[in-house]
C-alpha cells in the first residue's frame, strides 16, 4: 500500500493518515454520491476522482500537508477525507472535510477536524484557519460552529471554482487555543 509522506494522527475513534492507493475505491464511492459530493465538487467519474486523490497526495509531497484519509478504527474502513488544504489562489489556509453519508451525523467531522486543526496550528505554524462553506450547506456550517468558527462573510475561490458561492468561516490560532483550554 503506497502512502503519501506525512504523519498519522489518532483520535479516540479515528486514524488520520495521508492518502494511500487503497483509498481510491471508497473515494470514488464518496464522489459518486450526489448528496455527499454536492458541496465538494459534485459527482465525478472515477478518472477525475483519481486526479483529485492524486492532487491531495501530491500536496503532501510538495507542501508537507494535505487532507488526511479518515479511517474508522472500529471497522478499519475509509470514511472520508479531512484536513489542511491550500490550493494555489485559495482565500486562506483551510481545513475542509467530506465524509461518506454512512459516517455523517456521528461527530467524526468535528473529531477529525479538531485533530487536524491542532496539527496545522502546532506543526505547520498556521495562524488562521478557514472553512469554505456553501451558504446552503447547513451541516457543514454546524460543524464549523462546533469547531468554534464564525462566519466571516462571502469568499471568492479561484478558477475553475470562481462561480461557486462560499462563505468563509474561520478563527485565529489564539481563539482556537482559548476555546480548547
Amino acid at each position: 500500500m503506497a502512502v503519501a509522506p506525512g504523519p498519522t494522527l489518532e483520535t479516540e475513534r479515528l486514524i488520520l493518515r495521508p492518502p494511500a492507493d487503497v483509498d481510491l475505491d471508497p473515494w470514488v464511492t464518496l464522489m459518486a454520491d450526489a448528496q455527499a459530493a454536492r458541496f465538494i465538487g459534485g459527482v465525478q467519474p472515477r478518472a477525475l476522482v483519481w486526479r483529485g486523490m492524486a492532487s491531495m497526495a501530491g500536496s503532501w509531497a510538495l507542501h508537507g500537508f494535505g487532507m488526511f484519509s479518515v479511517i474508522e478504527k472500529a471497522s478499519g474502513d475509509w470514511i472520508g477525507r479531512i484536513g489542511p488544504w491550500r490550493p494555489d489562489g485559495w482565500p486562506g489556509d483551510e481545513v475542509g472535510w467530506g465524509l461518506l453519508p454512512s459516517a455523517q451525523g456521528k461527530g467524526y467531522a468535528v473529531e477529525a477536524a479538531t485533530a487536524t486543526m491542532d496539527w496545522a496550528f502546532d506543526h505547520l505554524g498556521w495562524t488562521d484557519i478557514i472553512h469554505c462553506i456553501d451558504p446552503e450547506n447547513v451541516p457543514s456550517q454546524q460543524v464549523a460552529i462546533r469547531l468554534g468558527a464564525t462566519n466571516r462573510g462571502p469568499g471568492k475561490l479561484p478558477a475553475p471554482h470562481e462561480a461557486s458561492k462560499v462563505e468563509l468561516w474561520g478563527q485565529a490560532v489564539d481563539q482556537w487555543r482559548m476555546r480548547n483550554r
